[in-house]
């Protein structure tokens, strides 16, 4: 009897991935299309505007998995097929605009921000939406348009003539989560150094769980990118270089906040490689990184504590996860409603704890959890996080989305990356 249930369920198995991938047939060819816009606006209003098209030549993501259950990001962009009207492709996504729109200068000041977003490239014309999350948690379009794949504008250019090396080889990129690697701040004759590097932060984001469990499911990328000068823009030390995707300390005058709004170069360069998620690894030994949801994450190579904020920016970028610490200094104001739950899997304001770790608090554990050697090591709820001291709980005393020194990323983030790979992959 069980040898029957086995092979009935891998005929289901068999048959939802056939399905699925006959429905990748159907709709997408095998490379992508990339949508360039600009969002624009203050603290109160925004807008979004094309840029241009764009045709990529390799499609790292799922072939199975199209529409996106995950629920994340403060944007949210549909495909639909303009024939039958179906979603055939979703995702949510983060912005340094929606960032910089929570600071002190968004209420004074208009600005523009470069955003991209990629998709499987249909073969039929389709319906783009983009939409911006509300408060409550639904959902306002910002943007809808009908894309027809065979416009003669769409831009196809050749890639740039770089480098690339698979560093490490888990297996091809549709059922596997492909980090890719794009060099900033590395010179022509640096870029041993720069594969070294990423060898480096390879081993060591494979070391720590839940990649090191999932490793198997993992490729790393490198993209040799030169730029002219090495190392990146520090406005504080007036040090201004020439790099390849012109990133900068001091974003939001937060001096450890390394960012770059140049997201057009970093998706030229990545377009080299499958890609789920690009980061860029600058060529320095200060202090510092950003990592922003399914944009990309940035961080330094020589710093003693690089792979630390890697990993942790990857956590942002990859996972989706929030910061939890709660007491270092950030541009951000009211970045969470705490009269809302917030989409973070790591972060709670209780209005829905059950949506999130719940379950993964013994019974004995009260909630909130008191900070002491009782409770160390556990998984509980509490109190400060997100920013703030009051109304926002995190799910460890400490974590690597709270600190560096933290072993590892808690029970809480590490359940919520496991969920993203297992998404990403077939």
């Amino acid at each position: 009897m069980r040898t029957v249930i086995f092979v009935f369920i891998s005929f289901l198995l068999f048959g939802a991935c056939s399905s699925a991938q006959t429905d990748y047939d159907m709709y997408f060819k095998e490379h992508s299309m990339r949508l360039d816009m600009v969002l624009a606006g203050n603290k109160h209003t925004q807008s979004a505007y094309l840029l241009e098209l764009k045709q990529e030549p390799f499609w790292g993501g799922s072939t199975t998995k199209f529409v996106d259950k995950q629920g994340y990001g403060e944007y949210h962009f549909t495909i639909r097929d303009k024939a039958s009207n179906k979603v055939i492709y979703s995702r949510g996504f983060c912005t340094l605009f929606e960032e910089w729109r929570t600071t002190e200068e968004a209420k004074t000041v208009n600005k523009a921000f470069y955003q991209t977003v990629t998709f499987p490239y249909p073969k039929n014309e389709v319906v783009f939406t983009l939409n911006e999350r509300r408060k409550d948690g639904t959902y306002n379009a910002l943007l809808t348009m009908l894309i027809n794949p065979e416009d003669d504008n769409i831009r196809k250019e050749k890639l740039p003539n770089y480098e690339v090396v698979k560093v490490v080889d888990n297996g091809e990129p549709a059922n596997s989560v492909d980090f890719t690697f794009i060099a900033e701040g590395y010179q022509l004759d640096e870029m041993d150094k720069f594969k070294a590097d990423v060898k480096d932060m390879a081993d060591y984001i494979l070391s720590m769980e839940p990649y090191k469990t999932q490793k198997h499911k993992i490729n790393f990328w490198a993209v040799c990118s030169p730029s002219v000068d090495s190392e990146a823009d520090n406005p504080r030390k007036d040090k201004w270089v020439n790099t390849a995707v012109n990133s900068s300390f001091n974003t939001f005058y937060i001096d450890r906040y390394l960012e770059t709004g140049d997201v057009i170069s970093i998706r030229d360069i990545a377009a080299c490689a499958p890609y789920d998620h690009i980061c860029v690894l600058v060529n320095s030994e200060k202090y510092g990184g950003g990592g922003i949801y399914n944009h990309f994450s940035i961080g330094t190579s020589d710093h003693p504590k690089a792979r630390e904020v890697m990993l942790h920016e990857i956590g942002h970028g990859f996972g989706g996860l929030a910061d939890e610490y709660y007491t270092s200094d950030v541009a951000y104001q009211n970045f969470f409603d705490l009269k809302v739950e917030p989409w973070q899997p790591n972060i709670t304001t209780l209005v829905n704890f059950k949506s999130k770790w719940k379950h993964l608090v013994d019974e004995s554990t009260p909630i909130p959890t008191p900070v002491n050697n009782k409770y160390e090591d556990v998984c509980g709820v509490f109190e400060g996080g997100g920013y703030v001291e009051k109304g926002v709980y995190r799910p460890a005393v400490n974590c690597r989305m709270k600190t560096n020194e933290a072993k590892g990323f808690c029970p809480a983030c590490q359940e919520a990356l496991t969920e993203m790979i297992e998404f990403v992959t077939d």
